[in-house]
């Protein structure tokens, strides 16, 4: 067996015990009762060391060596590029550092969970000092071996190859024009008349209506399944996704774009090349792209007017019983339009979300890098609140800093790829457009021509080409922000 093949063939394993982690993860957050966390922790814990030891084994250091003297394929260097990288992110962490902070995070995550609730900031920054200390040292460590800024270094885990240095040049940019088109679109819309939901909307109806929003969006449900949980999430693996929502019965509006949302990012994952399955080559290219995926699905698609359509059909039938006018197509889309300053970014709209993950990115890139501490979170998130949205988080701390569930475990970087994701998605849009009769196919409500496209040009991908190749390859160009504050424009002037 060739060195490269022994690589590919340890990869798989190692991808099994992910399987079981991601799995038990799904459990953890969706159906253990809370009396089982402490040992599912250290199991998950061990777990992660096992993982941890399998990815640095000793032999794979001498393969890597071999394997690049051989003859390989495109896509096999390509595929020795992203097991090497993989291979290098784990070998520059200590064992015990990985056990810690996987320990602490479980912690964290599971009280974090009451905490909020009882807006205790007390008992969760007890707990959340130990996660951020855990992850500083990681930041260090990583730092150190790749010549970054701490914060690059995790941002790096999450976006290969994209720097603070850049992010700050096009969040910069963001904020020159943002605030006054907020205020502007909030202006425009004040008149508008709004049927707001009334009365219950049963969760079991809102599942079912969900279901039905989903197999419109293709999800394959022979690989994939819909529950619900605390934070809304997609989880799993590609042959068994998990994604997540969370019902409000007051209302049905939130938690079907919701499952739309983990819709995108469900089926990127069971549209990934089936051939490097088990390896990094077979996974998401990067946190961005994957939300490129998501917020396509809910923002390009879902929340245009075509699409509200059938929206708006399918909430009339689950819900005969209520007020036809608040399902009507024109109030639907004004409702999934609606713009309004407000605490909790999942729930934000699509204009104001770009201030809630600069926000979190200023304050996590300021923690990461050392320059403040993690006591002076609330305080600095209150005032970021009040300069971008005008909304003070003061004594708050539950739709303030603690709203998040990110941080709880040290998942330091996240945050950009929510916005650069937006940016990726309205990119992919006004690309595709030039091939593919887009409106046609959302009226009609068969879209096989958009998931063709997004199918061969993105998914199918995976990690073979790195992100501006990729970008570059599907859209002509690399990231173009133009485009999202294009799309902005067009749809809420």
């Amino acid at each position: 067996m060739s060195a490269f093949d022994q690589l590919v063939q340890h990869s798989k394993k190692v991808s099994n015990f992910k399987h079981l982690a991601a799995i038990s993860g799904w459990d953890q957050a969706t159906v253990m009762p809370s009396g089982g966390n402490q040992a599912r922790s250290e199991a998950m814990a061990e777990l992660s060391v096992h993982i941890h030891q399998l990815m640095t084994a000793p032999q794979l250091g001498e393969w890597f060596d071999k394997a690049q003297q051989e003859e390989l394929s495109n896509e096999q260097q390509a595929a020795l590029r992203e097991l090497k990288r993989e291979w290098q992110q784990a070998t520059v962490l200590p064992e015990d550092l990985v056990q810690a902070k996987s320990l602490a995070g479980s912690k964290c995550e599971h009280a974090w969970r009451k905490q909020r609730v009882d807006n205790d900031w007390q008992g969760f920054e007890a707990n959340w000092s130990e996660v951020v200390n855990l992850s500083q040292q990681e930041a260090q460590i990583r730092a150190e071996a790749n010549g970054l800024t701490r914060y690059d270094a995790m941002l790096d885990l999450y976006e290969p190859g994209t720097n603070s240095a850049s992010l700050d040049v096009l969040f910069a940019d963001v904020k020159t024009w943002l605030p006054s088109l907020i205020d502007q679109v909030i202006d425009q819309q004040s008149s508008l008349e709004l049927v707001s939901p009334t009365g219950q909307f049963h969760r079991a109806t809102q599942k079912q209506l969900g279901m039905e929003v989903m197999q419109l969006l293709q999800f394959d449900f022979e690989h994939g399944r819909l529950d619900e949980s605390v934070h809304p999430f997609c989880g799993g693996v590609p042959t068994d996704v998990r994604i997540t929502t969370r019902y409000d019965e007051s209302e049905f509006v939130q938690s079907l774009m919701g499952i739309v949302h983990e819709t995108g990012h469900a089926r990127y994952e069971q549209g990934l090349p089936k051939a490097w399955a088990g390896t990094p080559a077979g996974e998401a290219r990067s946190m961005g792209i994957h939300e490129s995926q998501s917020l396509f699905f809910e923002m390009q698609v879902a929340r245009s007017e075509a699409f509200i359509g059938h929206l708006a059909r399918l909430a009339q039938k689950h819900f005969a019983e209520h007020d036809p006018s608040l399902m009507s197509r024109t109030n639907l889309q004004r409702l999934y339009t609606q713009v309004k300053k407000d605490f909790i970014r999942v729930d934000a709209d699509e204009l104001t979300y770009p201030a809630h993950v600069i926000l979190r990115y200023e304050i996590e890139k300021a923690l990461i890098n050392g320059e403040i501490k993690h006591t002076d979170v609330p305080e600095l998130w209150d005032n970021k609140m009040q300069a971008y949205l005008g909304l003070s988080t003061k004594d708050n701390y539950r739709n303030g800093c603690m709203q998040d569930i990110h941080w709880t475990d040290g998942a330091f970087g996240y945050f950009p790829s929510y916005t650069l994701g937006a940016m990726y998605a309205a990119q992919f849009m006004a690309a595709m457009k030039k091939t593919v009769d887009v409106d046609g196919a959302i009226e009609s409500g068969e879209l096989s021509p958009i998931f063709n496209w997004l199918s061969s040009n993105i998914w199918q991908k995976g990690s073979l080409l790195n992100t501006d190749n990729l970008v570059e390859q599907a859209t002509g160009e690399k990231l173009n922000a133009s485009f999202f504050k294009q799309h902005l424009m067009s749809r809420y002037l």
